[in-house]
Order: C-alpha cells, then structure tokens, then sequence
C-alpha cells in the first residue's frame, strides 16, 4: 500500500511539472507572439510621423520619433521615404527633416549614403513623387554624374519635376543642334512637355523649323463647347439660382434645341469654338461682356472605359463644374488672377460619351481689370499629361502625331 501511494505521488508531481512546462512555453510563445505584432522602433516612429496634424499638434510625440529615426542612422533612409506615400501635408514636412538630417549626419561622419537603394527608390515610378524627388537631390549633392545618368530616361515619368528636367536636357542640347536635328530634339522635348513655358518655347522653335504645333491638342483643351446666356447673376445672385439649363444638367436632360427666358430675352444654345493656343473661350469677346450675368457651356467627352483622370481649368470668374450631371466642385470668387491649371478635380469618367457642364458668372464691376469674362478647361491625367477623347485614350508622349497635331485619336 505504501508503496502504491508513493507511486501516485510520482506521477502526480510529474504531472505537475509537466503542466509547469507547458504554461512556461505557452507564455513564451504568447511573448514571441506579441513581439513579432509589436513594429519595429523605425516602423513605428514613421506612422507616427505620417499621421502629423498641423498646428504644433501631438508635437512631443513627434519630436520623440524624430530622435528615434535619426537615432537609427541609414537604415531609416527607406522607410522615411516610403513613408511618405499616406503622410499628411504636415507629416511629409517631418519625414523630410528626419531624412535630411540623417543624410547631413552621414556626410558629417564621412559615411557613404545607401546610393544603390536609393537609385532603385527613384527609379520605381510607383513610388511617391516627392520622395523619389528628394531621394534624387540628395544622392546628386555628392554625384554630379547622377544627372546625366537618370534624368535623359525621365521624359514620360510621372514626377512632373523629372519631366521638367529632361524636356530642359533636351532644349539645351536642340540650342547647339542644327536643321533637322535640332527639329528631332524639339520633337522628343515636346513629347514629355508638361509645362507652360517650355511648350511655348518648344512650340515656337518648331513653328520657325515650319512645324505645325497644336498646342491645345497637346494639353488636351476642350475646344468645342455648346453655350446659352445670359441668366441674371446682378448683386452677384444668380450664382446660387439653380437656372433651367442647370436643371437639365444635373437631371442629365439637356436639350440643345431648347429656349430658355434669359436675363435680356429669350435665349437658345449656340455652338462656340475656340481656336486659342491654351483653350481659352472668350465670352466677353466671342459673345459678349454681359455684366452681372451668368452662362452655362456644355461639351461631350469620349472616354473608351472607365477611367480616373483630372480636369484642370483657369477663370477669373465664378464657376460650377458638373461631370454628368454630378457637382464636381465650385468657387465663388470673382475677379482673382487666371492662370493654366489653376484649379484641378479628379473626377471619374464612364465609358462612352461623358457630358462636362461648366456655369461662369460675371459680376457687375466696372473697372479695368474686372472685365475678364473667360474660362479654359482641359483634362489630363495626375502627371498634366494631356488626354484626349476618342475610342482609344491617346496620351500625349505616345507618339508624335498627337504632339504635332498630324493626327488624333486613332
């Protein structure tokens, strides 16, 4: 009997460091696991980062991953730099001020930046565009040769700022060129050009080569335009008026046939083209400077499937943007200076005919520079290339015929 208790003892205190053994390696692995969940210090101080508010806001704990990521030397570099692509405008402001002085801190102490990595970060165009930009400025700081050997590969690049730079490598290299060449490098500049002032400079180049430029088609202005006015817009009223070709945008039921009462008369639709260089439909000159007035323009767009593009447009005036029959956006604001691209909406288009609705008041000042009466609207996609309607999408850079108006949608 005795010696049978004794053996239930055994097998009793075994079974207890059996279950002592098994807690021990379950809270091990409970640990490891919430270890493994856990970000790393880097990982963790870039979201903390990324997520910035304005206004000193959160700034002890920012200031905090600040010194964590600096703290870590070049292996925070990349993932600064991927972490701006869901950073908030302040956010992007903290990570490039940990990336700097991490950079400043390495030529301090002599030690080489990753430039391997970092030429793989600016040559993946899915990256962010800033950081790619600054990851490109930093590496160029300590090699002059950087430039020569990324940017004449950037013309098509969706950084508008790599454009800018290889469409001027190109315009430099056109001003030491002769005849037929120096026409090639216009040609090749032209096909990456997003910007105001080279197009001009590229256009005219062309233009005395004997070219023909359209530089309209180029940015992909809409040109040709239904319009119908004047409406009543006196003390500035009849912006927020829902007026009865309003009505018919927004319910998608516009009747071009239709005669509408009008500020002065009855009015109907008429076509309106313009054949200006940068889109622009001149109401107070092509029609007439109706003070106090409101119009609506109507065009049709193209578009061969769904697809996520941006309208950008310039006016001094008051104006509403529908985009089949949607509000895409709207500024009340009268008489402020008018540039190319001076507002942008992205806005998504369906496949087939897309009807762009546009409203422009005119208030009733007298004064010189109040007179403007004129809108210019074209859509692009996020680099500013230029894109235009048609059964296929032609982007401008594909090939030269868009670029030199020989051809179109094709």
């Amino acid at each position: 009997m005795v010696g049978s208790g004794g053996g239930r003892a055994n097998v009793f205190r075994t079974a207890l460091l059996l279950a002592a053994i098994l807690a021990v390696v379950h809270v091990g692995d409970v640990l490891a696991a919430k270890k493994k969940e856990r970000p790393d210090a880097i990982t963790e101080a870039v979201g903390i980062l990324q997520s910035a508010k304005v206004a000193g806001q959160g700034s002890r704990e920012n200031q905090r991953a600040l010194v964590a990521l600096t703290g870590s030397g070049e292996r925070a570099l990349l993932p600064i730099l991927e972490g701006f692509e869901k950073a908030t405008p302040e956010g992007l402001n903290w990570l490039r001020n940990a990336f700097e002085q991490i950079a400043d801190a390495q030529r301090a102490s002599r030690k080489a930046l990753p430039a391997k990595a970092l030429r793989a970060f600016i040559l993946d165009t899915a990256n962010s565009a800033d950081a790619r930009r600054l990851a490109f400025d930093t590496l160029a700081a300590d090699d002059q040769t950087l430039f020569d050997e990324l940017i004449p590969g950037m013309l098509n690049d969706p950084s508008p700022e790599f454009r800018r730079d290889a469409v001027q490598r190109l315009l430099q290299q056109a001003t030491t060129a002769e005849g037929s060449a120096a026409t090639e490098l216009y040609r090749q500049a032209l096909s990456g050009a997003v910007h105001e002032d080279q197009v001009k400079t590229i256009a005219e180049a062309l233009r005395k080569a004997g070219e023909t430029v359209d530089i309209s088609r180029h940015f992909g202005f809409v040109s040709s335009w239904k319009i119908v006015g004047p409406f009543d817009n006196r003390e500035e009223k009849g912006w927020a008026v829902a007026y009865q070709p309003e009505a018919e945008i927004v319910q998608e039921r516009v009747n071009p046939d239709a005669e509408y009462d009008g500020m002065n008369g009855k009015v109907r639709w008429q076509a309106i083209e313009t054949t200006d260089d940068f889109g622009v439909v001149d109401i107070a000159k092509q029609i007439e400077n109706f003070k106090g007035s409101a119009m609506y323009a109507v065009a049709e767009w193209s578009s061969p499937s769904q697809q996520s593009l941006q309208i950008r447009l310039g006016t001094p005036n008051a104006w509403k943007l529908w985009v089949n029959g949607a509000l895409a956006f709207e500024r009340e604001e009268y008489h402020r200076s008018t540039q190319l691209d001076q507002y942008s909406v992205t806005v998504q288009l369906k496949p087939g005919v897309n009807v762009l609705a546009f409203k422009i008041c005119q208030n009733e000042q007298t004064q010189d520079w109040a007179q403007k009466y004129q809108f210019q609207l074209r859509v692009c996609d996020a680099t500013g290339v230029g894109v235009l309607p048609g059964p296929v999408v032609v982007r401008n850079g594909v090939s030269q015929k868009t670029a030199l108006n020989k051809g179109g949608a094709e």
